[in-house]
């Protein structure tokens, strides 16, 4: 009896077309999920330690996907080395290196450089692809990436940014890209449901050390313990599954464009939750933002 192959380590995404519906269904559910999820840790952070709040929201994901059938399909011997790789450098370290890397420097560096997770996306699906990606998707990438420094810029004038914190979340970017191809055809053939469930187990596994020991410095807060509800079942549970399905379908370049509308949304909900004003620039930058993901979207030419 011959075992199958595992997975390769990326592939391209199953739809070449331009995004249909149901893809910027995805793509809008990912960026409110994740946009909100800034709101949810701001309170969180408010009672408990870094590490705990990386804990408690991986768990709640874990516990959250567990509970959907589909979720426990089971994933052939070959793969499971990669879904765990997966886990840990998609979920587990980054999660733990952006709460560590904004105690050096400001929240809106940090998301400057989370932005340019469709960069790195398309340089190592150059390199495992062994090829360039299209004309439209680099000039579409380009803008985005424009228009999210340009939502910060305000903010960035002002930014107290330190050389470590800044490599720690360059670090997560890099891992971020990575993450985004290996993702893709993991979900090609299993869906994103078992693929995700054993990744944020394994995530589980290596962030348990860190939360435990800061348990001790963490109080309990109610508002702080209901806002890991949604930072966990939807933030690290249901984005993640968003996410590995959009870039299953689209391939890993065109599906993390995604990202940049996740400052878009924070700064929206900044302005309506707690009354923040925005500066024009930044309005100008949402309108970059929207045009870079439409071009990225289109059938490449």
């Amino acid at each position: 009896m011959t075992q199958r192959r595992g997975a390769s380590l990326t592939s391209t995404g199953i739809s070449q077309d331009a995004f249909g519906g149901f893809d910027w269904g995805l793509l809008t559910g990912i960026a409110l999920i994740w946009g909100s999820s800034f709101l949810f840790m701001a309170v969180g952070l408010e009672a408990f330690e870094p590490g705990v709040i990386t804990l408690a929201r991986i768990a709640l994901g874990m516990l959250a996907l567990a509970l959907v059938p589909r979720a426990r399909r089971p994933i052939e011997p070959a793969d499971r080395a990669r879904v765990a790789a997966l886990g840990i450098i998609w979920i587990a370290i980054p999660l733990t290196l952006f709460p560590i890397a904004q105690q050096w420097i400001d929240s809106s560096v940090a998301g400057m450089i989370n932005g340019a997770v469709p960069i790195t996306t398309a340089i190592w699906a150059s390199l495992l692809l062994r090829t360039l990606p299209g004309k439209r998707q680099v000039l579409g990438i380009a803008i985005g990436f424009l228009g999210v420094v340009s939502v910060f810029l305000p903010e960035l004038r002002e930014s107290s940014a330190s050389a470590l914190g800044t490599g720690l979340v360059a670090l997560a970017i890099v891992l971020y890209g990575l993450s985004a191809n290996m993702a893709v055809p993991l979900q090609q053939k299993y869906g994103a449901l078992p693929v995700l469930l054993r990744a944020q187990l394994w995530a589980l596994v290596v962030v348990v050390p860190v939360g435990v020991v800061q348990i001790p410095s963490s109080h309990w807060e109610w508002d702080a313990a209901l806002a890991m509800i949604p930072l966990g079942i939807l933030g690290t549970g249901l984005a993640f599954v968003l996410m590995a399905t959009l870039v299953g379908r689209v391939g890993g370049t065109r599906g993390s464009v995604a990202i940049y509308f996740v400052p878009v949304v924070a700064v929206a909900l900044g302005v309506i939750v707690r009354g923040e004003e925005v500066e024009p620039i930044a309005l100008a930058g949402t309108a970059l933002v929207l045009l870079g993901a439409w071009v990225t979207s289109r059938r490449e030419g």
